[in-house]
């Protein structure tokens, strides 16, 4: 049944168009203000201050890494490794925001579930509990282009008969097989 719905093409375009969009549109208010980024990145002390490299490398690169890996989702390229670099970032951002939310609430004494700030998302503050969920769908969804059979609404699609649904790597293999076989059993017969 999971099969017969992944090669509809529906759960991998749904999983593209969220992922990919919002993958655009916070990598590109990154892009617009790299330096209030920077600071966000240095608040979690993930990576070294010295030398300066590091932290100005990481709030170039990442936003631009995020809006390609969006837009190839969106356009359906290369769409395995685009949902493996998001699943990738989401897998590591996602628990830095616990902690950081964790360390909060033992800093001020502030409730789990009203702990607010600016995660370096590109939306602004936010309450982290409602953050976390989000991300943790994010992180779901993302993993459906990597998983998925299907190429069906794929910009790829038009490139490979893969994302055809006709397509069955297994039925070519016996198909090649059986052609073989018979192929044998006719130079046995002729042999005889």
């Amino acid at each position: 049944m999971i099969r017969r719905i992944d090669r509809t093409g529906v759960p991998l375009l749904a999983a593209r168009l969220v992922v990919g969009g919002l993958f655009i549109w916070m990598g590109y208010k990154k892009i617009l203000d790299p330096i209030e980024f920077l600071k966000l990145i240095r608040m979690y002390g993930m990576v070294p201050e010295e030398p300066a490299f590091y932290l100005n490398s990481i709030a170039v690169v990442l936003p631009w890494l995020e809006v390609v890996a969006g837009a190839a989702l969106l356009l359906g390229v290369f769409v395995r490794g685009a949902g493996a670099v998001i699943a990738g970032m989401l897998a590591v951002f996602t628990p830095v925001i616990f902690v950081r939310a964790m360390q909060m609430v033992s800093a001020e004494g502030t409730p789990f579930m009203q702990v607010a700030f600016d995660c370096g998302c590109g939306s602004g503050e936010v309450i982290i509990w409602k953050k976390l969920l989000s991300n943790t769908g994010l992180l779901l969804l993302s993993l459906v282009p990597i998983f998925s059979n299907s190429r069906l609404l794929c910009l790829s699609a038009l490139f490979s008969r893969r994302g055809l649904p006709e397509h069955n790597a297994e039925a070519d293999r016996l198909g090649h097989r059986r052609e073989r076989n018979a192929e044998s059993r006719s130079n046995r017969v002729t042999a005889s």
